[in-house]
């Protein structure tokens, strides 16, 4: 059996170039220029005094975008498109760490060590990755600190780490690239670069990290709410931060802020779900029509029949794995919360007086059928096909249909050494390793409901961190999490663009599937203007978001 891809059935977005209406919006060059005040306005701070404003947080604050950090992105961070808007009222200069081209990645040593942004091919009507080098070389220090202290990748935790910064601390993976090109010194922390500043006012945008490394690797790290860990120097980059933890140290960050008597807004945390990161790619993306899947229906249903009977046997027949001749099939996926059941499996199989003459149909001999038994308990003990309740990630649609070389790799090993004849190895590993099919997808491309509730209580608790911190220290507060909601279940209407969560064509989102576009940040923008206003007094003004685009095309 060979199968060279599995056609994804997306949400029609990757196709509707050349028929919607909005992706002509979306296709217009990104216009950076601040939006000018009106001269019959006579513009106020209100009570807040914008002379100084610094931004403190993460890739949201950097202006992130397409997967990358670069140039054009910067310029229209939320943060930078604040201050050009707040010089309306007595702003000042707002200095950011620029990358030095609109490729973005970065270089150590003249070795990448991050990848070029995403565009959106017009070509191959697919999101692709920009070509060319990046020339953003970390070791070459900037003159810091900065007014937007957005560091890509920070937790909480990391904004008070002394020798993030530290070019030194990089190979052991204790220090940040962003920062060490942006640091002032290697042992300084990102909030103390931040107040060097002397901020007059600040914004404060950090905890999305603290969950999200958790929620887009599938719930592969672990949620120090349950292991009740307290030493983040212990913690992964998947993991999630206990909320302990996270309360200390976020109310010590605003604490910090406020000591100089700087007025600020600070945000929540969004349900990361409900990003096209985890809705793009659907649970039941195996198409029949596709030429080098349909046709393997009938023997896939053949190979599966023998271990459907098992399951049901065993009590289990939820764990039947059928695919659909006539609609799309869902991925089969390892599920970790499922009882591993691969000794019954390979029990069953032994006890079957017709499973000798089942693999004699794949040129196996009957000595072979206790060592096949095995790998099929191994490989199905704890596997189930996908249902609407798990969010397969964006990352995932690439690795579909394709073969898992390890396991291939592993499995022919296994199957030579115990006396199977190389080619008859090689292509039995190949039929039993296709990602998703043959394969079981593992825990890092499927949030499980399970996973989910983690994730979901994480969010619940930070944000009530958070709006406690905004309530005691008076400070401005934006509910970004009841916004995004908003944006996935209804859309929003900004200006003449209607934006929504979908992928590519929403405008929202940048190709990343997780950070906001040039037009997201426009308008990320402007609800923080409107609690700020709403807060101190102030009438600042918003910026056009049809001035900037939605996603970036060539």
């Amino acid at each position: 059996m060979k199968i060279k891809y599995i056609s994804l059935i997306l949400t029609a977005s990757l196709a509707l170039y050349a028929c919607d209406s909005d992706i002509d919006a979306l296709s217009d060059p990104v216009n950076n220029e601040v939006v000018e005040g009106n001269p019959d306005i006579q513009y106020s701070s209100g009570s807040a005094d914008f002379s100084t404003f610094v931004s403190v947080g993460n890739s949201l604050t950097a202006g992130y975008s397409d997967n990358a950090l670069f140039a054009m992105g910067q310029e229209v961070s939320f943060p930078n498109l604040l201050a050009g808007q707040f010089a309306l009222a007595g702003g000042g200069d707002f200095t950011q760490p620029y990358m030095n081209d609109d490729i973005g990645g970065l270089l150590l040593g003249g070795n990448p060590i991050a990848s070029p942004r995403m565009f959106f091919d017009i070509a191959t009507q697919t999101p692709s990755v920009v070509s060319g080098t990046p020339s953003t070389e970390v070791s070459n220090i900037l003159n810091g600190p900065f007014n937007n202290m957005g560091v890509p990748g920070a937790k909480t935790y990391h904004l008070v780490a002394p020798g993030y910064g530290n070019l030194a601390n990089l190979a052991v993976g204790a220090a940040n690239p962003y920062f060490v090109r942006m640091a002032t010194s290697p042992n300084t922390t990102v909030i103390a670069d931040a107040m060097a500043m002397n901020p007059t006012f600040f914004s404060l945008w950090i905890g999305n990290n603290d969950v999200l490394g958790y929620a887009a690797s599938g719930g592969s790290g672990t949620d120090h709410n349950v292991t009740g860990n307290l030493d983040p120097s212990t913690y992964a980059s998947n993991d999630i931060t206990n909320s302990n933890v996270f309360a200390q140290v976020y109310n010590g960050l605003v604490q910090t802020m406020v000591s100089g008597g700087a007025e600020g807004v600070i945000m929540n945390i969004p349900d990361v779900t409900s990003t096209p990161y985890f809705n793009t790619v659907p649970y039941a993306p195996l198409d029949p029509t596709n030429p080098d899947f349909g046709p393997q229906i009938p023997t896939l249903n053949m190979i599966f029949g023998a271990l459907n009977g098992v399951f049901t046997a065993l009590g289990e027949p939820e764990r039947a794995i059928i695919f659909n001749e006539n609609a799309a099939s869902a991925i089969v996926i390892k599920d970790e919360n499922l009882t591993d059941i691969s000794a019954s499996i390979e029990f069953a199989l032994n006890s079957s007086p017709t499973f000798p003459a089942f693999i004699g149909q794949f040129g196996l001999p009957p000595e072979a059928a206790p060592l096949i038994a095995n790998i099929l308990g191994q490989q199905y003990g704890q596997c189930r096909q996908a249902t609407a309740e798990d969010l397969v990630v964006l990352t995932s649609s690439s690795v579909i249909g394709t073969p898992n070389m390890a396991s291939a790799t592993a499995l022919a090993t296994q199957l030579i050494n115990n006396g199977i004849p190389a080619a008859s190895a090689q292509q039995l590993a190949g039929m039993f390793s296709l990602e998703g099919i043959t394969y079981a997808m593992d825990d890092q491309w499927v949030l499980l409901p399970e996973e989910q509730e983690d994730v979901n209580n994480a969010i619940s608790a930070f944000n009530n961190i958070i709006e406690n911190a905004a309530m005691t220290n008076d400070l401005a507060f934006f509910d970004v999490n009841s916004f995004f909601t908003e944006v996935a279940n209804t859309g929003y209407q900004a200006g003449s663009a209607f934006m929504t969560a979908d992928y590519v064509t929403g405008g929202t989102f940048s190709l990343d599937g997780i950070h906001p576009s040039p037009r997201g940040y426009s308008v990320i923008a402007n609800k923080i203007l409107e609690v700020i206003n709403a807060k101190y007094g102030s009438n600042i003004q918003g910026v056009n978001p049809v001035d900037f685009t939605g996603v970036y095309i060539q």
